[in-house]
């Protein structure tokens, strides 16, 4: 895979990650450990993807 390729790949899952939080929210009574799931993994891609993008 391509640094170009893992790069796209983590900005899909970022956003995938962005709208299960949306949902997670919009849900009638939120789960605030799941919450902080994907807000950690949400953080964790953002700084590979920071890592990533200074490479190139």
């Amino acid at each position: 895979m391509s640094l170009h390729e893992r790069i796209e790949s983590l900005k899909a899952k970022h956003h995938a990650l962005e709208v299960a939080l949306e949902e997670e929210h919009n849900r009638p009574h939120p789960d605030d450990i799941e919450i902080l799931r994907i807000k950690k993994q949400k953080l964790q891609i953002k700084d590979e993807l920071a890592n990533l993008s200074a490479k190139q």
